[in-house]
This record gives structure tokens, C-alpha cells and sequence, in this order.
């Protein structure tokens, strides 16, 4: 969800159910400043209703055993309905609506349901050897899976194209004038400054946010996002560099006023569990 000048508001799902019907999923963090810009540009929309729904709640079911634990619990049908769900897709089960999405890149679905259906859910999820995860667990997967974090790595002074949510945009058909396009278009067009990397570090410490990154050539950079990486015991992070670094390229990050060596890499750096980038050279 852009502004006029192509910086990011938020960065949300929207489930098309039918024609009169979309399910908008917000940020909680950002949720007064959503509803705020939304409800500003349905002035001009006389035919549509937004309806906020502050009697729901979601849980989020994730990781490689998911999807079979969660349809365990549901009746045949339902079960079904939702084992069958590609990636971004949602059914609406009545009581329960079931997204195939989450924020950890494993396999898994978001459930939305009343507060008190939810307590009972929760308890049935227990009982089935379940575990909760804290937000700190949650934002090492998201890092690990090279998923953006709204307020770090993104926010409205940056655009999608920086952001390294370029697949986002949905450019086609060319008449369609939505919101900061032009913006954009013109960010496209004058040339990249900067882009979104992996970063690998080669030496000991962890990588943190606001982490200053410098190259050879004199070309800085800063980590958006970092942490440790149990999948890959070694610590990782998302930076914003200049346009013209390379996978490869060796940098420098400043720790805590050391200088430690690190690699450019392509993220993502875990995909279910698993390490998809090679640490050899590091």
C-alpha cells in the first residue's frame, strides 16, 4: 500500500472472496495510520463499505507438519478444503477463514476466528503437541526466509524497487494508474541508487539493524535487518546498499566499532529448514 510518492504505508494481504467481498489484512503495529489513509481514499467511492472487525483474532499455525496437525482437528470436508489451498489462497469455513500464508517461509496457514474460538482452538493445538513461538523465534525464520519486516527493512521513505519487493508491483495493464505509479515509474527509469542484499558474516558477532556497511570501493550500505542464524550458525542480515554491489562482493560492517568482514549474498538464506546459500567461501 503506497503513497503518492511510492514510499511503503504498509505491507498487507488482500483475499479477493468475490466481487463484493475482500478480506484486508493489516499490520497491527501500523493500524492506525492503515485505517486512516484507507478511509481517506474511500471518499471518492461511494459503493463501497470498510467494516473493521475488532471482535476477531488470528492465529498463525507454521512449519513442516502444519498443515496436517491443524486439518487433523477439522471435520472431512474442511479438512479438505483447506489441504487443498495453493500458496495465498483462503477459504472461508464459516466459523474459521483459513489462509495458506505466514510469515516464518515455512509451510503452514494464518486462521482467522472469534476471540473465544480462538482460546479454543489454542487449547486444542496444545493437546496436539503444538508449541508457541515468541516474536523473537518468529522474526529469526522471517530473516532466515528473506522476508521483509515493515518498519526496518521497508517504510514510507522507501519504495518496493529498494525494498526488494519489486515483485510486488503489479505493473500490468498500463492504463491502471494506482497509487504512486508515476512515482515509480520514475525511480525506474532515472536508475536504481540502491538495492536490497543478503549479507553472510565471515567473522565473529551479530549483525543488527542500523549496522553501517562499507565496500572496497568506498560504497556504503546499512543492514536493515539482522540476527543470528541458528539454521546456518552464522549470523545474517538484509542491508541496503549501493545499486551496484554484487553477489559476491566483500564488505565490511561496523560492530560495535569494529570492522568485520562479511560476503554478499542472495537471500533467501533458509528455505523450510534448510540452508540455500553456500558458506564455503565466507
Amino acid at each position: 500500500m503506497l503513497n503518492d510518492s511510492g514510499g511503503i504505508i504498509d505491507d498487507l494481504i488482500v483475499y479477493f472472496m468475490n466481487e463484493d467481498w475482500y478480506r484486508v489484512i493489516l499490520n497491527a503495529g501500523t493500524h492506525d495510520k492503515d485505517m486512516s489513509w484507507i478511509t481517506s481514499q474511500l471518499k471518492e467511492f461511494s459503493d463501497i463499505t470498510l467494516t473493521e472487525r475488532p471482535d476477531l483474532a488470528m492465529l498463525a499455525i507454521q512449519g513442516p507438519e502444519a498443515i496436517d496437525v491443524f486439518t487433523s482437528l477439522l471435520p472431512g470436508t474442511a479438512a479438505e478444503k483447506v489441504s487443498s489451498l495453493a500458496v495465498f489462497q483462503a477459504c472461508d469455513l464459516g466459523e474459521l477463514f483459513v489462509g495458506r500464508t505466514g510469515y516464518t517461509g515455512e509451510d503452514g496457514v494464518e486462521v482467522i476466528l472469534t476471540a473465544e474460538a480462538a482460546v479454543e482452538l489454542w487449547r486444542k493445538l496444545m493437546a496436539a503437541d503444538v508449541r508457541p513461538i515468541g516474536l523473537g523465534a518468529r522474526d529469526t525464520l522471517r530473516l532466515e526466509a528473506g522476508m521483509a519486516l515493515y518498519g526496518l527493512d521497508m517504510d514510507e521513505s522507501t519504495s518496493p524497487l529498494v525494498s526488494g519487493l519489486g515483485w510486488t508491483i503489479a505493473w500490468q495493464p498500463e492504463e491502471r494508474d494506482f497509487i504512486g505509479r508515476k512515482a515509480l515509474q520514475s525511480e525506474k527509469q532515472n536508475g536504481l541508487q540502491q538495492r536490497m542484499v543478503g549479507l553472510l558474516l565471515a567473522g565473529k558477532g551479530v549483525l543488527r539493524s542500523h549496522q553501517q556497511v562499507q565496500f572496497a570501493d568506498g560504497g556504503k550500505g546499512e543492514v536493515t535487518s539482522g540476527s543470528f542464524s541458528p539454521t546456518l550458525a552464522r549470523s545474517i542480515a538484509l542491508a541496503r546498499v549501493p545499486a551496484t554491489v554484487s553477489t559476491g562482493d566483500a564488505c565490511d560492517v561496523d560492530i560495535r566499532g569494529r570492522q568485520v568482514a562479511a560476503v554478499v549474498v542472495k537471500y533467501p538464506f533458509v528455505r523450510n529448514g534448510k540452508a540455500v546459500i553456500e558458506i564455503e567461501h565466507v
